[in-house]
C-alpha cells in the first residue's frame, strides 16, 4: 500500500482531489490532501510544505502528485522528506532561484498562450469564463461546485519568495500533462517540461483539472508509474 499525497494549486482548496481520491482509496491505498495556507498573507512556499509535510507525519512509500502551482510545493516537500516518486500533473517546474511571480516571463507562458488561443479562435484580448478555460472537460456539477464553494483567495506572500531549492531533489519524477488544457497549453508545457527536468511527459485527456473530469484514467496512470519504480 502507498501514500498519495496530494497537493492542490492556487486559490483554491483540496476538495478538488476527491474523485481521485475515490479511486486511490479503492485500490488499497491511502490518501493525504491537506489544504494549503493559501489565504494567509504571512504564509510563504515554506509554509505550504510545512503543511504537507506536517500532514504526512511518519508515513512512508510516499507517491507525491504536484498540480499547476503546488509544483513549486512538491519539491520542497521531497527535499524534506523521503518520497519514492514525484508526478508533476499540469504543473508549474520551478528553477533554483525563480519566484512565482517570475514564472510566467521567464518560460514565456504569455506567447505560449496566446498563439494557443489564437489557433483555438479566441479573439485577442478576450477574458474568457473560467469555467470555458479551466472547466470545459469537467462535469457541469462538479466545474459548478468547484466555483461556487470551493474557490479561495490566494495571498501574494508565495509569489515574491525565490524557489530555495539549489537543484531538483534526487526523486524519481514523472510529468504528465492534460492534452485540453487551454490555460497551461500541452505544447507550452511539453517544452518547459523538457527544458527544465530534461525528460519528456505523458499525456492523458482533461482539462486543467483532470482528477474531476478523467479520476479513473488518472489513478490508472500514477499507478503505472508507482509499478514501473
Amino acid at each position: 500500500m502507498a501514500t498519495y499525497v496530494l497537493i492542490h494549486g492556487a486559490a483554491a482548496d483540496s476538495w478538488y482531489w476527491g474523485p481521485l481520491a475515490a479511486e486511490l482509496r479503492d485500490r488499497g491505498h491511502e490518501v493525504i490532501a491537506p489544504d494549503l495556507p493559501c489565504e494567509d498573507e504571512s504564509a510563504g512556499l515554506a509554509e505550504y510544505a510545512d503543511a504537507v509535510v506536517g500532514a504526512i507525519g511518519d508515513r512512508t512509500e510516499l507517491v507525491v502528485v504536484a498540480h499547476s502551482f503546488g509544483g513549486f510545493t512538491g519539491p520542497l516537500v521531497c527535499a524534506r522528506v523521503p518520497v519514492d516518486l514525484l508526478v508533476m500533473l499540469q504543473a508549474q517546474i520551478p528553477a533554483p532561484g525563480e519566484t512565482p511571480g517570475a514564472w510566467w516571463d521567464n518560460t514565456g507562458y504569455g506567447a505560449a498562450r496566446q498563439e494557443a488561443d489564437r489557433r483555438r479562435g479566441v479573439p485577442e484580448g478576450t477574458e474568457e469564463d473560467p469555467v470555458t478555460l479551466y472547466l470545459h472537460d469537467t462535469p457541469a456539477t462538479l466545474a459548478a461546485e468547484l466555483m461556487a464553494e470551493h474557490q479561495r483567495t490566494q495571498a501574494a506572500a508565495p509569489f515574491n519568495e525565490p524557489w530555495p531549492l539549489d537543484a531538483w531533489p534526487q526523486v524519481p519524477t514523472r510529468a504528465l500533462l492534460s492534452a485540453g488544457d487551454r490555460f497551461f497549453p500541452v505544447e507550452f508545457m511539453r517544452r518547459v517540461t523538457v527544458e527544465r527536468l530534461g525528460i519528456e511527459p505523458d499525456e492523458l485527456p482533461g482539462d486543467h483539472m483532470p482528477m474531476l473530469g478523467h479520476p479513473k484514467e488518472l489513478a490508472e496512470r500514477l499507478e503505472a508509474y508507482r509499478a514501473a519504480l
